[in-house]
């Protein structure tokens, strides 16, 4: 008895000494078991959607999208857990002179949240099928964050019909991935983990994605909260994550000619400089505007610069 109460000591010593993520990583571990296939998924009308909105059902999955304006068109495609309204203070520069197309991608917003593929293709596949039920051949895109790992991969799958690229903080190599993410790759400990942790205080999350905390937007900080409660978020957000396994595609992005801007924060600490440096080097044809004293989000942090940046290159497209 003595040796045994010796041996639990030392355990316990041992992991008083660990860091809090790894004594995390083991509660989860211990909880993986019990909490495996406790998400659920969800397709269909959910609470509180917005009376207005408009849907079209692409492969199944019920999707959410506004067309406002007239114009050359424009798609905008936004981040992980994001949603459309990502691009409120973008629209109004460009829908002087742009139609514009944007939705809530398949598992955010108030789209469906079905079982199945998350990745970037499989959300480009997404994009292709709504220009197709409105009837439009090519378009400039326009993205913000993992968004851009579904843009590269629509200019991918379908060259012809892109004809420019704007890319903010982009979020499309496999280096990105935090170890989280790659913890939550394996099948059980993945739905541990998002179980328990994923939706914990996201204010914290979204103020280190800002150069000046004072900046974030409350709205955006309710959207995200609100979006949270929505039944199979937190499913999908996994599928999503499990979907970005960028390593074969990024060796593909020398091959997209379409003009490319990258608009990128100088003080970003989620989507570093030097993956904005690899872009130029890995794609034919991109230049880069950054933007001082702005972290993750130039479209809310240097707004009025990011806009004459982006409106700029999509008039030179004209």
């Amino acid at each position: 008895m003595i040796r045994t109460l010796g041996k639990i000591t030392a355990l316990q010593r041992f992991a008083f000494a660990l860091r809090p993520l790894t004594v995390r990583l083991i509660t989860a571990l211990l909880a993986a078991v019990t909490l495996a296939g406790c998400l659920a998924h969800h397709q269909g009308a959910m609470p509180g959607e917005p009376k207005a909105a408009s849907f079209h059902v692409i492969d199944g999955v019920r999707v959410r999208y506004r067309d406002v304006g007239q114009g050359p068109v424009v798609v905008l495609i936004h981040g992980f857990a994001s949603s459309l309204e990502t691009w409120s203070l973008v629209e109004p520069e460009l829908i002087k002179d742009h139609r514009l197309i944007s939705l809530d991608l398949k598992g955010f917003g108030w789209t469906d949240r079905p079982e199945g593929d998350y990745s970037p293709d499989a959300q480009a596949r997404i994009v292709l099928g709504l220009l197709d039920q409105l009837g439009i051949d090519k378009a400039a895109v326009v993205a913000h964050s993992w968004g851009c790992s579904v843009a590269l991969a629509l200019a991918l799958r379908a060259p012809t019909r892109v004809t420019r690229l704007a890319l903010y903080d982009a979020w499309a190599y496999d280096q990105q991935i935090p170890a989280f993410f790659r913890w939550a790759m394996v099948p059980g400990l993945g739905e541990a983990l998002f179980a328990l942790y994923y939706d914990e205080r996201p204010e914290d999350r979204l103020v280190l994605a800002f150069f000046d905390p004072s900046r974030v937007p409350q709205k955006l900080l309710d959207d995200v909260v609100f979006s949270l409660k929505r039944p199979g978020t937190t499913a999908a957000a996994l599928a999503a994550v499990r979907g970005e396994r960028f390593a074969a595609m990024q060796g593909r992005y020398r091959q997209i000619a379409a003009p490319t801007l990258l608009l990128w924060g100088r003080q970003d600490g989620v989507a570093l400089e030097e993956f904005a440096e690899r872009l130029v080097r890995d794609m034919p044809d991109v230049r880069v505007r950054w933007f001082e004293r702005c972290g993750h989000f130039p479209m809310l942090e240097a707004v009025a610069e990011s806009n004459r940046a982006l409106g700029q290159f999509l008039r030179e497209g004209r």
